[in-house]
């Protein structure tokens, strides 16, 4: 056992397999807390592998991680992941929440949490979208369908719309973009992120918006839009247009 691990540690063999890596299709730097954050079996594999030899140079450590970097470029030529996915991308947050939660105290602002918490994942769910985080008193997630993603906002702000504490009514805004961002682990990365989030930052109390690019995935009827502008705001495109959803044909927003 002595030996093998000189041997797994050997920097020759260590750097045998790291060239190896590096002449396999995919990321070749996968393993990073980045590329592993994620609840699939190859994230979790991954994770495992990763924190096995610690700060150790392993060969083996190597030779796993290359294992899983093959699967994930097979993967990723398959459509999933690094960028080649066209998914609807949803943000959600509550209006004015942190000034509330500064009167109102930690014991009420973790109960909210966990309201709106239930409001917002449920439908998400049912829709077949996938929680890419929480953030807070914000979600972001990916629908495959865009016309799911709307309804899932729709009947997020509605459920939120709905719940009192204490006399408070809190409101949900929603902003939807559609796009290719890449995908590293659990998580989404790029430009299309970052344009979904200004739209849902653009968005007012009780209200979903989405953006052009949404738009134009939607089928024909699907979701009636109220009125659409062009949008001005930092780390966006300068033609971007959003349009404010008046009412999906499977649920009403509050508008």
């Amino acid at each position: 056992a002595a030996r093998l691990r000189r041997l797994d540690s050997d920097p020759r063999f260590v750097a045998a397999a790291r060239g190896a890596r590096g002449r396999l299709p995919g990321d070749e730097r996968y393993g990073d807390p980045l590329s592993t954050a994620g609840a699939e079996p190859a994230h979790l594999l991954g994770q495992r592998i990763a924190a096995r030899a610690g700060e150790r140079p392993s060969a083996a450590r190597e030779l796993g991680l290359g294992a899983l970097q093959l699967w994930q470029a097979l993967a990723e030529a398959q459509g999933r992941g690094h960028g080649r996915e066209d998914v609807a991308i949803l943000f959600t947050d509550v209006v004015g929440f942190s000034t509330w939660a500064l009167d109102a105290g930690d014991g009420r602002a973790v109960e909210l949490l966990r309201r709106v918490a239930a409001a917002v994942e449920a439908p998400v769910g049912a829709h077949g979208g996938r929680l890419v985080k929480r953030m807070g008193d914000g979600h972001m997630a990916v629908f495959d369908a865009p016309e799911e993603a709307v309804a899932a906002a729709c009947e997020a702000v509605a459920g939120v719309g709905a719940i009192e504490l204490a006399g408070h009514r809190p409101q949900l805004r929603a902003g939807i973009h559609a796009g290719s961002p890449r995908q590293l682990g659990g998580d989404y990365f790029g430009v299309d992120v970052n344009v979904a989030a200004r739209v849902g930052a653009a968005a007012g109390p009780g209200e979903v918006l989405i953006s052009s690019a949404l738009r134009d995935r939607l089928a024909d009827g699907a979701v009636a839009l109220a009125r659409g502008w062009r949008l001005d705001a930092k780390g966006t495109p300068d033609d971007l247009e959003v349009y404010l959803v008046a009412e999906p044909t499977t649920t009403k927003c509050n508008t």
